[in-house]
């Protein structure tokens, strides 16, 4: 049985859950998200609760029960907190700065880079070597900053280039004299 799949997803106020042709929405004060419902998968709501459990005794019901109920939870939150991700820019002369709907990037190309931002999705840049990314879905949050990242990756021997807030990067030794 699933530990994680076991829990129902609690329903604050101020948030609606509804389940009509094969997908749940979820309305809530920052937005509104759905998913597809699974076939193998049982969903209710009733209570300010929503309750998945698997809807047959099969394997793949069983693997995809505390996944789907994670995938609920991400909706719950998304529409109420919302997601964010932090990044941080390191290097001599890199640097970032949001413009509108694009984020312009200096990283020691010869040349910037112009990151258009998707929609549903906010960038801020509190200072030169910070990069906020927020939004209501945790997926597309994640990605944002993944595809951000991309651009330059923290190489291992001085650490410079894009990593999020909080990654340990394992730094190799220089030269023994």
């Amino acid at each position: 049985m699933s530990r994680i799949g076991k829990r129902p997803v609690s329903v604050p106020a101020g948030v609606t859950a509804t389940l009509a042709d094969g997908r749940l929405s979820v309305k809530g004060p920052k937005g509104e998200l759905s998913i597809v419902t699974h076939d193998d998968i049982s969903y209710a709501v009733e209570d300010g609760r929503i309750s998945v459990g698997p809807a047959n005794s099969t394997r793949r019901a069983r693997d995809f029960w505390g996944m789907q109920r994670t995938l609920v939870q991400n909706l719950v939150t998304g529409v109420t907190e919302g997601f964010t991700k932090t990044l941080e820019i390191t290097g001599v002369g890199y640097r970032a700065n949001a413009q509108g709907s694009t984020l312009k990037l200096q990283l020691g190309y010869s040349h910037d880079v112009d990151f258009a931002i998707p929609e549903g999705i906010t960038v801020k840049t509190p200072d030169q070597t910070t990069v906020e990314i927020s939004g209501i879905d945790r997926q597309k949050v994640g990605q944002v900053a993944a595809e951000i990242r991309r651009w330059r990756k923290p190489e291992p021997y001085k650490g410079k280039g894009i990593k999020y807030r909080g990654e340990f990067i394992f730094r190799k030794e220089g030269k023994k004299k």
